[in-house]
């Protein structure tokens, strides 16, 4: 074992230590702190060796080996082959592959911003939820058809000088409450918190049944972004639906996808055509 020492005993003046080869002696011999500074940095030509051969994505821990011949499939592919593998049919999903998971935690790559300034390396098949936690990660503009995308601290510059119409209606301050108007049939509303240069949206879905109001946050989930979240109501003919969220979603770009969670339903009956009058206060939860 690399790291255990060898006490060498002498029978009949010679060490029994005699029969291990003399690297391997001077490798155990060696302390801990020497090792570390004996690590090397080593190349892998070809990453995709670190991704499963089966559904081709990156290798997460446990990897599994089939049992006759080594051949190796991911925890995920596993049980959709019924543990049986398909390169030689012999069972596989229960035996781990141990080496190949030491590889997989030593692999490190660049981080895909690298370029926007980004000096984390990032473990191997991490790189997407690092990418929506990297302050460098580009967001797109979430004004429709607007092709702009960039640092969330540049998306602020942005929506002021490329959008001016909208930036004194839809100005905000965090912790306030205030009125959200927009037309159903816009599809998005974007607000500009002004004292911490970041743009949310307030999102419409139609439905059969009623209407899905949410709230994002267009940034990444840094640290330095902030957790938020709101407060919407909308009130019509004596009724009123409210809706409080414990976190507004942040985001790099708005999906136009419905919402499964965190919205605020209008049923469609309280609808009153297109125009669409509700109160937001969005407030900082760091």
């Amino acid at each position: 074992m690399v790291g255990a020492s060898i006490s060498d005993k002498v029978v009949n003046g010679s060490s029994t230590s005699s029969s291990i080869p003399s690297w391997k002696r001077k490798r155990s011999s060696l302390s801990s702190d020497d090792r570390a500074k004996k690590k090397r940095s080593l190349m892998l030509l070809d990453s995709d060796l670190l991704d499963c051969p089966i559904c081709f994505e990156p290798f997460t821990i446990p990897i599994f080996q089939c049992d006759n011949n080594g051949h190796l499939a991911c925890s995920s592919c596993c049980p959709k082959l019924s543990n049986k593998c398909p390169a030689c049919a012999s069972p596989i999903g229960d035996k781990r592959c141990r080496p190949m998971e030491s590889v997989l935690e030593s692999a490190f790559t660049p981080c895909p911003n690298a370029e926007m300034g980004c000096t984390k390396n990032v473990s191997y098949g991490k790189e997407p939820t690092h990418v929506k936690e990297c302050s460098f990660s580009l967001c797109s503009c979430p004004v429709l058809n607007c092709p702009y995308s960039g640092p969330y601290k540049n998306l602020s510059d942005h929506y002021c000088l490329t959008h001016p119409d909208n930036e004194c209606s839809d100005c905000f301050v965090c912790g306030l409450s205030f009125g959200a108007q927009t037309n159903i049939s816009d599809k998005i509303l974007v607000l500009w918190e002004y004292k911490k240069h970041l743009l949310f949206t307030v999102e419409c879905f139609e439905e059969p049944y009623g209407l899905k109001v949410s709230v994002s946050c267009v940034a990444p989930c840094a640290a330095e972004v902030g957790e938020f979240s709101y407060e919407l109501s909308y009130t019509v003919d004596g009724h009123t639906v409210s809706y409080e969220s414990p976190e507004v979603k942040r985001v790099l770009q708005v999906s136009g996808e419905a919402p499964r969670e965190n919205f605020m339903l209008i049923p469609r009956c309280l609808l009153r055509g297109d125009l669409l009058k509700m109160k937001l206060c969005i407030k900082s939860r760091s």
